[in-house]
């Protein structure tokens, strides 16, 4: 009589990442749905502006302590800046891919490998927020993405390589919890699958064997396994009959079914309850320390841990265990293999190194994409320069009117020998702080904006190119060119360089669509917005030294000669940080 089939499990619906690990154990994350992302990043904006208005509501109460003016809104100006573009990236880089609002929702950002994402993934993909917004409504593109790529990416995790995964699809036991222990002992499967699989072989050719054959096969056989019934008083065919139905009983129908229901799984989840709790207060150690936070001698250990758990894994699938303690174990290992096979490390020596290192590294090996920038800008200004010089009545119908009363009252300051800007001290840090972020914000646009097939990058160089274009020619057909080159002299290389470069990593992004190589698509996104990443914070280093320049040289009463010393030094910075770059680079090679 055939034992009875398993019960059949309803069809699931939801998607899913498998992730192999090393030790060739299959990791499993559920994939999270847009539902519970809308809901998350709710909770987040709520956070964003609750925490904007606190610091509003902070600068004003110190406002009647006496500090306000123009730094008080500096700050104001770089603080809801950081919090806007630093909140996604901050809490998904440095708190284990969750912000707040997604660890309420029970979310977590991975890597596509399964790894803890790192920063430098958390600020790609949240830069790329941004092209979200060119098609309106707002985030529709991103919600759509979501919705329908099988495993619910918008662009920034295209192209960091990302998902956002259920941190808590079932309800894992207690860490503390000890599971019950059936009582039924046969429900444990006393064979390893190897084991099992031998005999199951004999079975199926034991009667096609020649006699002395089987024999012969049957007496091995039984004494390898006469430990398993040391009683046994049958011969060895009807031995190895009895132990391989005794076998199947205990894997298949009844008996297997009586294990799903806690017998094999609770047995092990006992008898490992100790070794799975302190492998868990190592793993919480390491997550906040890395490897670094455990001693000499308990590294070797975490490691075997590691291995004993990723083998129990296994067996708990193998038994069929509830979800629930699946989940338990299986958030186990994806902490030991994230711990022993993660490949950054958040130290002040690395973000150092990647500052003044690896970031004009990037820039360096991209120098292609960086001419084609700025190539793109230069060629869109000379059009602009030479249609305004040529017809000079386009500009009350080209040029913004802010820049048509400026060039209006530059012949009557020109005469009086004032400049083209000339800020008072107390101004000078709000206009530092809000040149700075604006810019920055323009290059985060020119990467995001380069996913679109790289128009994005190149509408932003082309329209920036030529607006200065346009606006240098107005300015020359009044006789005020060099009156308002002065102000941009000391500012204008480093934050133009700065431009090209964000607009050369738009490029990258737009080439890894439309050419990717030997690589497909996905990966050729992935690998190229890395350095993409990178490029855009070389940018941003040179934008902030520009920023302050501006704010503190270019719009103050600063001579010609001390505006040329200014340029000097933004060059050799420039010259020097581009060459730290190259040095970094070669190295590397």
């Amino acid at each position: 009589m055939s034992s009875p089939a398993p019960p059949r499990r309803p069809p699931d619906y939801r998607q899913h990442l498998e992730v192999e690990t090393p030790e060739h154990v299959v990791l499993d994350f559920e994939i999270a749905g847009i539902g519970s992302r809308a809901l998350a990043a709710l909770i987040d904006v709520a956070i964003i502006m609750g925490s904007i208005i606190a610091v509003l509501l902070l600068l004003r109460l110190l406002r009647g302590f006496g500090f306000g003016g123009g730094w008080s809104a500096a700050i104001r100006i770089g603080v809801t800046f950081l919090i806007m573009f630093g909140y996604f990236a901050f809490f998904e880089g440095l708190r284990e891919g969750q912000t707040p609002g997604k660890r309420r929702m029970g979310l977590r950002v991975v890597r596509d490998t399964g790894h803890p994402v790192t920063f430098g993934a958390a600020a790609t993909r949240n830069i790329v927020r941004l092209a979200d917004m060119f098609f309106p409504p707002p985030y529709f593109l991103g919600g759509l993405l979501a919705a329908l790529h099988p495993r619910g990416k918008r662009l920034g995790d295209m192209v960091a390589g990302t998902v956002v995964v259920r941190d808590r699809p079932h309800d894992a036991p207690a860490p503390g919890a000890r599971p019950a222990v059936a009582d039924d002992a046969l429900a444990v499967p006393a064979l390893t699958d190897e084991e099992f699989r031998v005999l199951a072989a004999f079975q199926a050719r034991a009667s096609a064997l020649e006699p002395a054959v089987r024999d012969r096969l049957a007496a091995g056989l039984a004494a390898r396994f006469s430990d398993r019934r040391p009683a046994r008083g049958e011969a060895d065919l009807p031995f190895l009959g009895a132990l391989h139905a005794d076998e199947l009983g205990r894997r298949q129908g009844r008996l297997a079914t009586r294990a799903t229901a806690g017998g094999a799984a609770n047995r092990l989840a006992a008898r490992q309850h100790e070794r799975w709790a302190a492998f868990e207060a190592l793993a919480a150690r390491v997550a906040r320390g890395g490897l670094g936070a455990l001693r000499a001698d308990e590294l070797p250990d975490f490691a075997a841990r590691y291995r004993e758990i990723a083998a129990d894994l296994a067996r708990l699938r193998t038994y069929g265990a509830d979800a629930g303690m699946l989940h338990r174990v299986e958030r186990l290992v994806a902490a030991g293999h994230n711990a022993l096979y993660r490949d950054e490390r958040h130290t002040l020596r690395s973000v150092w190194t990647a500052v003044l290192r690896d970031w004009p590294a990037a820039v360096v090996d991209a120098r292609r994409y960086v001419l084609a920038g700025f190539l793109a800008f230069a060629i869109p200004a000379a059009v602009g320069y030479t249609t305004l010089r040529e017809r000079p009545a386009l500009a009350e119908a080209l040029l913004p009117d802010v820049m048509l009363r400026r060039a209006d009252a530059g012949v009557a300051r020109a005469g009086t020998g004032e400049r083209y800007v000339e800020v008072d001290a107390a101004a000078r840090p709000m206009m530092a702080s809000a040149i700075t972020t604006n810019n920055v914000r323009v290059a985060f646009m020119c990467l995001a904006g380069g996913v679109i097939l790289g128009v994005g990058a190149l509408f932003f160089l082309a329209f920036n190119g030529l607006q200065i274009g346009m606006i240098s020619g107005h300015f020359a057909n009044v006789g005020l060119l060099g009156y308002l080159m002065e102000f941009v002299l000391g500012h204008g290389a480093l934050e133009l360089f700065a431009i090209w470069v964000a607009g050369a990593a738009g490029f990258l992004l737009g080439r890894s669509i439309i050419a990717p190589g030997e690589l497909t698509r996905a990966d050729a996104l992935v690998v190229n917005g890395r350095i993409a990443v990178r490029m855009v914070g070389a940018a941003t280093v040179c934008l902030v030294v520009a920023g302050a320049i501006e704010g503190f040289v270019s719009a103050s009463g600063v001579g010609l000669g001390g505006r040329a010393a200014a340029s000097g030094l933004s060059l050799l910075f420039l010259a020097a940080y581009l060459g730290a770059g190259a040095t970094y680079r070669r190295g590397r090679a």
